[in-house]
């Protein structure tokens, strides 16, 4: 056997504790958003580190089309090289002790260091030398380290003989069943050079951690076995199921790292479903499955035709469902209901799409697999059960996590967002989309960002919030277009359309709406289109443009008749009321909002009171009209609507009423928009306006508009009265 230096133990930062959210340091830097938040994670929150991590980036990884660099002296040297000097003026005794520690710490957490310093017998009084330095000091359960990076430098910084040396004393402590794993890593770590056997025991202990929901413990031991694994083939293996653990685990650099290495086309595709161009993730996963399917027509070709139904459902593209379709039909895999439901939909089969779609959102029973319940939410915001939508993707997150799948968590909030958006809660949905794209862009999945940031322009729209939503919805438009992502992109459209409508300019929304009709695959997405259908009637009715509008209509009701949507069918009355006079239009508006409540889109039955009233205050029914507008009224201001409120009353002084002023600043949940809400509180808490932008991931020119519109409306001047409004008022 040849005596080789030990592999060094891999950089696994998803690990460690989350790093604090920390301004960019460099705002000019060109990096694309979601390389931005990677590099301050790989950069474990240090700016320093996250500046000069940037400035060594190749134009592939600046725009993220290429992975981050993996070993630490790569990611940070200049700040490497200065810890390491500081580690170095330590006595050596001192210098043991802290690496025994970072080694028991990083990259797995093995908590045996005060058992290694008892079993040794070590004194640990040359810690106070650390501690005197400012660099680490000792508590009841062990060491702690300044930052991350003094720990990594008390690593790389020590001979390979004394790296092996501090394995090998924590391998020996470590026993027992439950800590076999940690025991193996420390062994593996130790070895000279390659081992069959530590290969395999490793692999072994990767396989354990794997089914007990460990996926990060389980990729750092696949690819420690890969390294000492002295046959081609298996190393292979190893680092392909290293990879697919570090997916599931939320590190997508990582996995895109090791995949690069391996001829794993379902792994490949997957990762580009989430990150590449979703027709190219298409053909990668349907070829995948039929791989898989023509050994094993269940498991594995089962999800990975779940995913390529994913991919076609980003696309928009009905030619590549009927394809996976006919693959499942091929091979005689159960497809996906969301699969086959999609197909019959845009077909125009909505007796069957109504069947299949339903079969799928019927299973949504609690701790399923993540990816089949998602497909049940889908399913169900469809049929337009937004209350069932949200049980399945809460609940797929709810699965992800107890898996160990943070990976998963995004891509559920992704659709998690609509069921917010349209039972009447903007607020917390747009609290849980900013949380969702911070995550989304961390674990390396830009296509699901971009998603949401569609979902978020659409919630910008819908408080007020002008510009955020015209900053979202270019994000996510040129993102979209650029990796064929339909859905984000028609989403994105129809965002700007109701910010459009809503503010009164109705040619324009129009203009919009009748575009995103006629985008094809990659630019549009008809499950979108049908949503935005009672909006294009009323932008169409407001400009005398109602003969398109009238086959639009048409189009919704027959949908609407077959799925039994209490809210799909109050929106169609709406349409019909919109394209009908006199007291024809009333009748269908009572049957509208009759409809309404039995359903759950509260935020629509505040829009059909606000159109219903204005009808009538137009036939001089005067105390109904009253009626049906302030209870419009008063929704908007809970919904944080301003524009639908400014319209509700204009309506109001049209009928000789002085209509309710805008809430006072004691109410400032009701007087700000969702986004001024949130910056206003973190302005308050001292937040600077960069820190502010790195939080909600926007433009800190953003956050300066967003502070000013805060003080106009407050009517204030500095962010000191800010802090005593916010403390008198909003506790």
């Amino acid at each position: 056997m040849s005596v080789v230096t030990p592999v060094n133990p891999p950089q696994l930062p998803h690990l460690s504790p989350p790093p604090p959210v920390t301004a960019w340091p460099s705002p000019d830097a060109p990096l694309s958003e979601g390389v931005r938040v990677r590099v301050l994670r790989a950069a474990h929150g240090d700016p320093r580190a996250a500046v000069e991590l940037a400035s060594v980036l190749t134009d592939r990884q600046l725009t993220g089309l290429d992975p981050l660099p993996a070993e630490p002296v790569a990611l940070a040297p200049a700040l490497l090289r200065a810890h390491r000097q500081e580690i170095r003026a330590l006595p050596d005794a001192t210098r043991f002790l802290l690496l025994l520690a970072a080694a028991d710490q990083y990259p797995l957490a093995t908590h045996a260091f005060l058992r290694a310093v008892t079993a040794a017998r070590l004194d640990i009084g040359p810690l106070d030398e650390a501690e005197a330095a400012g660099l680490a000091h000792t508590t009841a359960g062990g060491i702690v380290f300044r930052d991350p990076w003094t720990r990594i430098a008390a690593y790389e910084t020590a001979p390979a003989t004394d790296r092996r040396e501090a394995h090998q004393l924590l391998a020996r402590v470590l026993g027992g069943k439950s800590e076999g794993s940690r025991r193996s890593w420390h062994r593996g770590a130790a070895a000279l050079g390659p081992s069959r056997r530590l290969a395999a025991e490793l692999g072994q202990a990767a396989g354990d951690a794997r089914e007990s929901g460990q996926p990060a413990l389980a990729c750092a031991l696949a690819e420690r076995a890969a390294a000492l694994s002295p046959e081609a083939a298996e190393r292979t293996r190893l680092v392909a199921r290293a990879a697919a653990d570090a997916w599931r685990s939320g590190d997508g650099d990582r996995a895109r790292r090791l995949v690069a290495a391996t001829d794993d086309g379902a792994l490949g595709g997957l990762l580009a479903l989430r990150a590449g161009n979703a027709a190219e993730a298409f053909d990668a996963l349907l070829t995948a499955t039929v791989a898989h399917g023509r050994d094993n027509p269940s498991g594995t070709a089962v999800h990975l035709l779940a995913r390529a139904t994913e991919a076609a459902i980003y696309t928009g593209d009905l030619r590549r469902c009927r394809e996976a379709s006919a693959v499942a039909d091929h091979l005689g895999i159960v497809a996906p209901g969301t699969l086959e439901g999609l197909a019959a939909a845009f077909e125009g089969r909505y007796d069957d799409a109504r069947d299949e779609l339903k079969a799928a959102a019927g299973r949504c029973g609690p701790g399923g697999d993540p990816t089949l319940l998602i497909h049940a939410g889908i399913a169900a915001l469809l049929l337009g059960d937004h209350t069932q939508a949200a049980t399945a993707t809460v609940r797929a997150a709810s699965s992800a996590r107890a898996r160990g799948e943070e990976v998963t968590v995004p891509q559920a909030m992704e659709f998690r967002a609509y069921a917010d958006f349209w039972t009447g809660r903007p607020r917390a949905a747009e609290a849980g989309a900013v949380e969702s794209l911070r995550q989304a862009y961390a674990t390396g999945q830009d296509n699901g960002a971009c998603h949401l940031q569609a979902a978020l322009a659409m919630f910008a729209a819908v408080t007020g919030d002008e510009e955020v939503c015209r900053e979202r919805a270019e994000a996510a438009r040129s993102y979209a277009l650029a990796r064929g992502l339909g859905l984000p992109a028609a989403l994105a459209m129809f965002a700007l359309a109701f910010l459009d409508l809503s503010t009164g300019r109705y040619a324009a929304s129009a203009a919009r709406l009748r575009a995103l009709a006629g985008f094809g695959p990659g630019h549009g997405h008809r499950a979108i289109r049908h949503i935005a259908t009672p909006h294009y009637v009323e932008a169409a009715v407001r400009t005398g443009d109602t003969r398109v509008a009238r086959a639009a209509h048409a189009d919704y009701d027959h949908w609407a008749r077959t799925v039994r949507s209490p809210d799909d069918l109050a929106l169609s009355a709406r349409c019909r009321a919109l394209l009908a006079t006199g007291e024809e239009a009333v009748e269908h508006y009572r049957a509208a909002l009759d409809l309404h409540a039995s359903g759950t889109r509260d935020f629509e039955r505040a829009r059909t009171e606000l159109l219903f009233g204005g009808a009538l205050r137009r036939l001089r029914h005067r105390t109904q009209a009253r009626d049906r507008l302030h209870s419009a009224l008063e929704a908007f201001e809970y919904f944080g609507s301003p524009h639908c409120a400014a319209q509700a009353r204009a309506e109001l002084r049209a009928l000789g009423e002085r209509a309710p002023s805008a809430p006072g600043p004691e109410d400032l949940a009701a007087r700000l928009t969702a986004q001024q809400l949130m910056v206003a509180r973190m302005a308050a808490d001292g937040a600077t306006n960069r820190e502010i932008a790195a939080r909600l991931l926007l433009s800190p020119r953003t956050i300066d508009h967003h502070l000013r519109g805060v003080f106009t409306r407050l009517g204030i001047r500095s962010r000191i009265e800010l802090v005593r409004l916010l403390g008198d008022g909003d506790g």
